[in-house]
């Protein structure tokens, strides 16, 4: 079975002295780790400080990452950085950064054959356009993003892999993918795992949600044992709301 993973991308948000007091006030809260495993992914400047609060069975994620080890490249972020700095994770791929920043699947797939090599496991973030389901081809989009972003990377890899499946209409927009939706294209994307790599791979793989997750709507949404987890954005801002849908089992 596979364990449900929880996961806040604070974005561009909070200071450092904002980031440690959610976090303090997350951990304090109790969460049951053998129920979830869940963790945060702050910006770059607060993930040291951050990991203090932190013990090694916590997810704390880089919300991206270049696919060099150094090199003038200005305003970029290593995977040494984020190793020496406390991480464990590394969000890849999300939407902003393809839609925002003009991130290709080509550039985003160097990163997570990178960050692997580097040791770091990799949320690879995927989802299609309002207009891509509008038109019929998101299970196409979605899994192309797929196919791209694991390219090349070997079984042996994989399981350092989580697939966070957010489309890119719900992000931010208060409106979500209904259980049904969201249930049929974590199907398709299992299917899909196991045609490029095996059954046994794709049983395993953990494939979240993300895309206006909040307390209201997590307990639906993790009734479905196609979904794994959630990456939660604005709702993990507030410790209140991020503590509740890290409780959702209770």
């Amino acid at each position: 079975m596979r364990k449900p993973l929880i996961v806040g991308n604070w974005k561009m948000n909070t200071t450092i002295s904002e980031g440690v007091e959610l976090v303090k006030s997350v951990i304090d809260s109790g969460v049951d780790q053998l129920s979830v495993d869940f963790g945060f992914a702050p910006p770059f400047i607060s993930i040291y400080e951050i990991k203090k609060y932190l013990n090694d069975s916590h997810i704390l994620a880089g919300q991206n990452m270049y696919f060099e080890d150094s090199g003038a490249y200005t305003g970029e972020i290593s995977a040494d950085m984020l190793l020496g700095a406390g991480c464990n994770y590394v969000i890849l791929g999300h939407s902003e950064r393809r839609h925002i920043f003009g991130e290709t699947d080509e550039v985003i797939n160097k990163k997570v054959l990178h960050a692997l090599k580097k040791g770091l496991n990799v949320i690879l973030c995927v989802g299609e356009l309002l207009e891509e389901r509008e038109a019929g081809c998101e299970v196409e989009t979605v899994l192309r993003q797929v196919g791209l972003g694991l390219k090349s990377v070997e079984k042996g890899l994989i399981n350092n892999v989580v697939i966070a499946y957010e489309p890119v209409w719900a992000i931010g927009t208060g409106k979500t993918a209904s259980k049904d939706d969201a249930e049929k294209m974590h199907m398709e994307i299992r299917k899909y795992i196991a045609k490029l790599y095996d059954d046994d791979v794709a049983q395993r793989i953990r494939i979240m949600y993300g895309g206006s997750v909040k307390p209201e709507n997590i307990k639906e949404l993790m009734s479905s044992p196609e979904i794994d987890g959630a990456l939660v954005g604005g709702a993990s801002l507030k410790a209140e709301s991020f503590i509740k849908i890290l409780k959702y089992y209770e």
